[in-house]
């Protein structure tokens, strides 16, 4: 059963853990769901704090605290994300949050899983403020890349949308996780009406600093539930606005399970990405699972129904155990998100709360 408070489902333990149903599902260890789609890409959540208050994910006061006992501790994490890997056929495993570098064992973290699973590449997605401090340690510990949230090189608009003025400490932190051979790095931009005039200098600043720039169509996931789809800045409008600074070619997707379609900007090589969610739905090829920072497995960003790992693992479940409910949680994934559909509700829970 979950109870849902301001964006974060209480889960509470159960005597004996839900079990989805899988009538009909083929007898395969990896993650299929009913559609045909397989989950090799996952989303581990560590926190839900943020040092940022971005409009679009969190609310101003931040999300409420998770109690310590209720978050995955580092150990419980690298043995999921093995279980993942060697029972379950994941092949990418990236840490999110709220804001990965609110914890400060996350270095331990990556370690823990670059020694669990060796050969796997670990990914952050980050906001970057602090990380001029802890890339070289990430990096050692075994971090690969990271991914940075960057709506804006303006300050003032910076500030505004993230209601904190931390500009200087993400650009410090995005060129010392290059120094730190954190690469390829990816800005990630969500795209925002406020900005868009700003959008052509991003990319300006991108392509300037040798980083793969993408931007995002805003998705119903904030958590003050504000987002209107008559007010959301479209792939096509982005289009328009950078055509006038830049000659963009399309040159599509390079995998088809990648969410960014990919232009070339001038001439190439550098491309910029457009991760149209709303517009261009992505859904029919999706391959991601997601664990929240408590231990449930969410199938999708827009589904609130959730399965508990984190209880049946306190309760003595074994590898396989947990691998079977992870199994039936992705059997049952959504065919996509709805947006477009008459009736739709946004989930409860706020991106912040998810883990992107």
């Amino acid at each position: 059963m979950t109870v849902v408070s301001m964006g974060i489902p209480a889960v509470r333990p159960l005597a004996s853990p839900h079990v989805e149903s899988v009538e009909g599902r083929p007898d395969v260890p990896e993650l299929v769901d009913s559609f045909g789609r397989v989950a090799r890409d996952l989303r581990v959540s560590i926190t839900e704090k943020c040092s940022l208050r971005c409009t679009y994910c969190m609310p101003e006061g931040g999300l409420p605290a998770i109690p310590a006992d209720r978050l995955l501790s580092a150990e419980e994490i690298v043995r999921l994300v093995g279980i993942a890997v060697d029972r379950l056929g994941v092949r990418e495993v990236r840490f999110t949050g709220g804001e990965p570098l609110m914890r400060a064992d996350l270095e331990t973290i990556v370690s823990g899983c670059t020694q669990r699973v060796p050969g796997i590449p670990l990914a952050m997605t980050s906001n970057a403020v602090g990380l001029e401090h802890r890339a070289d340690a990430l990096a050692r510990a075994g971090l690969g890349r990271v991914n940075v949230s960057l709506d804006s090189v303006n300050r003032e608009h910076f500030a505004r949308l993230t209601r904190r003025d931390r500009l200087p400490s993400v650009l410090a932190g995005i060129r010392a996780a290059a120094q730190s051979g954190l690469a390829p790095i990816k800005i990630n931009a969500v795209l925002m009406a406020e900005t868009l005039d700003g959008a052509a200098d991003l990319l300006e600043w991108c392509l300037g600093e040798g980083v793969a720039l993408r931007f995002i169509e805003e998705m119903p996931l904030d958590a003050d539930h504000a987002w209107r789809r008559d007010a959301m800045v479209s792939a096509g409008r982005l289009l328009e606005v950078l055509g006038r600074r830049f000659d963009l070619r399309e040159v599509g997707r390079a995998d088809p399970s990648a969410p960014a379609e990919e232009w070339a900007v001038n001439g190439g090589p550098a491309t910029v990405g457009i991760i149209g969610s709303v517009t261009r739905s992505f859904c029919s090829d999706c391959d991601r699972t997601r664990l929240t920072a408590e231990g449930t497995v969410r199938s999708c960003l827009f589904s609130d129904r959730e399965t508990d790992l984190r209880a049946a693992m306190r309760a003595g479940a074994g590898d396989e155990e947990l691998a079977g409910l992870w199994r039936g949680a992705m059997w049952n994934k959504w065919a996509g998100h709805g947006i477009d559909a008459a009736g739709f509700t946004p989930p409860e829970r706020s991106m912040g709360a998810i883990g992107g």
